[in-house]
């Protein structure tokens, strides 16, 4: 005697060998599976043994239970991978009863499985030479991705998006394989926006007739960004923060009111920048530029005199310099002379963890300095502030702590297409060649060819690539000397090369007509860029006299990492990187820079350390400072000690000092004081 059999939405019957899978569902859900043999009879073929599975198990039923499950079902269903002939006898024992069943498109592997999924056409995914349901596409796509390496949740889930999108796994698959199919690599369009500015003539000005006569040789209008810092008091000497995509003209917004005052006698411009290969840049840039303007000296450490013999003249008209360079000489006393203008180039470096409250403790200090000049020498006023970012999160409360008119441009000259796509180090190479070939075959429209920026983590990684690419390119980084690197801009300019290969150091200093942009790592150094650093690299890509569009590619090694000290895999940061929002720049001070900051505030101002402190961006706990201070015997009352002005005259955190004096009145060899400290800070 049959069971009373509920009411069900659907049943599903799949072909099996010598018989037939049958699947039951009710409400969304699959009630249970079965297997159905069906026998021949006088009458036609009829259901045989019917058995409900259960794991592994199989319990025999009536076969007069499958034909009430069939009258109860609201529809029948035959997948289209059953063979013909299998269809024509499930349907001749169907209509024995009356029934009917429909032929339906189903995923063959869901089917196998006992399960009931429907293809449509705007979701069936395809597979070799048929086509799959998305979960069913989902685990063969992961079964790919063991044989790749593990990849992090986020790269699967970008692409499972493809996946879903393109409906072809082997598409998918070859992405992994180090494929570049324009479809699928590209992640996004940053579109092009052009905000309407009036610009500003430049023969308007009225500025020096050095410099004025300068800019109308180069220029009739000043670019947007230029013209909005004239319009908020650039000329009037109102301290700015500009913020800027890169390649919009805010480099020269510094240069222009600094020049303009030097030439008018209201003090020297400082142009400081965070790194030694930057600064020797643009001291060589300002000495081709403005040279028969102005002197130009360059201040990167406690050196007087460079690695080429030049030795660092205070008493020049531009100081270019770096952060610690400038700062070095405020922490020793030195005398800089009358300072007109400072422009902090990169001031997002605000933010990062070692460099940012050195920063924010310098401008104070310096700050302080031009103060106090002030009020002892008639005729000197202090200083105009400029400071410049490309990327900044919090533009606004920046400015705000600053003291600063805020100049935002937001103008993206053209658009930029940004691409991802997956392969080991080897296969790196090998893409490269082939992005970088691929766009110098093309022209824009502007008749330019395409050129390529590629970043990287290593000198030596940039030596191996260009080596390895087929068309000419130049590496290109700090240890060049100056005739070497000129020599690969200018070939770049006249269009001889390709491609430079260039480290991620040096990618706030690039500055390059490049179409295309390739990451060849998103590391810079042992450390992953940062969402700011990571959108300044790519701004390089595309210039509006030259190209119609600017072209990224991240090329990412799923499951890697390039240093211990790393948390995370390329794979997880790219995307971090893609979808990340520009971080806030704000300075943190933990105990260590705290106490750092407030010993070299004591040194420079004494008993103005708090005004020093409590003006700097990053909340200082002066009082907890000052007191782990005199426990160290770094200040005597607000003096340096001998043994406070040693660390304070050379960067040294309090940790870093005591390992050193111990070492010290050990006995060690200074070499393994070093490798020590170097270990020590790794943990």
């Amino acid at each position: 005697m049959s069971r009373q059999v509920p009411q069900v939405d659907t049943l599903f019957l799949h072909e099996s060998n010598d018989d037939y899978f049958v699947t039951v569902r009710r409400d969304g859900e699959r009630l249970f599976r079965a297997r159905l043999d069906l026998k021949e009879t006088s009458a036609g073929p009829r259901p045989g043994r019917f058995r409900i599975k259960d794991g592994s198990s199989e319990e025999p039923r009536s076969p007069d239970e499958f034909v009430d499950i069939a009258r109860r079902a609201n529809r029948i269903r035959i997948s289209e991978q059953t063979a013909p002939e299998h269809r024509d006898r499930l349907r001749e024992a169907l209509d024995g009863y009356q029934l009917s069943a429909k032929v339906v498109r189903t995923c063959r592997l869901c089917a196998s499985d006992g399960r009931y999924s429907p293809l449509k056409s705007e979701t069936a995914i395809k597979k070799d030479d048929e086509y799959v349901c998305p979960a069913c596409a989902k685990i063969e796509l992961e079964r790919e991705l063991s044989y790749q390496g593990e990849v992090t949740s986020a790269a699967q889930e970008r692409l499972e998006e493809l996946l879903l999108d393109v409906q072809d796994l082997e598409r998918i698959t070859n992405l992994l394989k180090g494929h570049l199919d324009p479809d699928l690599t590209k992640f996004d369009e940053i579109s092009a926006t052009t905000d309407e500015i009036d610009r500003v003539r430049v023969d308007s000005l009225n500025l020096h007739p050095g410099v004025q006569g300068l800019l109308e040789d180069r220029f009739e209008t000043l670019l947007p960004v230029q013209s909005l810092a004239i319009e908020n008091g650039l000329l009037e000497g109102d301290d700015q923060l500009v913020v800027s995509a890169t390649a919009t003209g805010k480099t020269l917004v510094g240069e222009m009111t600094g020049l303009d005052r030097v030439l008018n006698g209201k003090g020297k411009m400082l142009f400081l920048v965070p790194l030694v290969a930057l600064a020797n840049q643009k001291h060589e840039d300002f000495e081709d530029e403005y040279g028969d303007l102005v002197d130009v000296t360059i201040r990167v450490g406690a050196s007087r005199v460079r690695d080429n013999g030049s030795r660092f003249d205070p008493s020049a008209d531009v100081i270019v310099g770096t952060y610690e360079g400038i700062d070095h000489a405020l922490r020793t006393g030195r005398d800089l002379g009358d300072i007109g203008t400072v422009v902090i180039d990169e001031v997002h470096t605000l933010k990062e963890d070692e460099r940012g409250h050195r920063l924010d403790g310098m401008i104070s200090r310096l700050k302080y300095y031009c103060e106090q000049r002030s009020k002892s020498r008639s005729g000197y006023s202090g200083a105009q502030w400029i400071y410049l970012s490309a990327t900044v999160g919090n533009p606004r409360e920046l400015a705000q702590g600053l003291r600063a008119n805020l100049v935002e441009f937001e103008e993206r000259p053209v658009p930029i297409e940004r691409h991802v796509t997956f392969a080991d180090q080897r296969e790196k190479t090998r893409l490269e060649n082939k992005l970088v070939k691929r766009e110098f075959d093309s022209k824009s429209s502007k008749g330019y060819r395409g050129q390529t920026i590629i970043f990287t983590n290593s000198r030596r990684r940039c030596h191996e690539i260009s080596r390895k690419l087929e068309y000419e390119s130049a590496a290109y980084h700090a240890g060049l000397d100056y005739g070497q690197r000129k020599s690969v801009e200018r070939k770049f300019g006249n269009q001889d090369l390709a491609a430079v290969v260039t480290t991620a150091a040096l990618a706030a200093g690039v500055d390059f007509p490049a179409s295309q942009v390739i990451f060849d790592t998103l590391a810079m150094g042992i450390e992953w860029l940062s969402v700011q650093e990571f959108h300044q690299m790519l701004g390089r890509a595309g210039r509006p006299d030259y190209h119609d569009k600017g072209t990224v590619y991240v090329l990412v090694e799923p499951d890697t990492s390039y240093h211990s000290s790393m948390e995370m895999s390329e794979d997880e940061v790219a995307f971090k990187l893609l979808k990340g929002e520009m971080e806030s720049v704000q300075t943190v001070y933990d105990e260590r820079a705290a106490v750092e900051e407030t010993l070299a505030n004591i040194t420079v101002a004494g008993k103005a350390t708090k005004r020093l402190n409590a003006r700097m961006l990053g909340d200082v706990p002066t009082k907890h400072a000052v007191g782990k201070l005199l426990q160290y015997e770094f200040i005597d009352g607000f003096e340096p000690t001998a043994l406070g002005r040693a660390v304070t005259t050379h960067f040294l955190s309090p940790n870093d000092a005591f390992v050193m004096l111990d070492a010290i009145r050990k006995g060690k060899d200074p070499y393994d004081i070093v490798a020590e400290i170097e270990l020590q800070d790794q943990f």
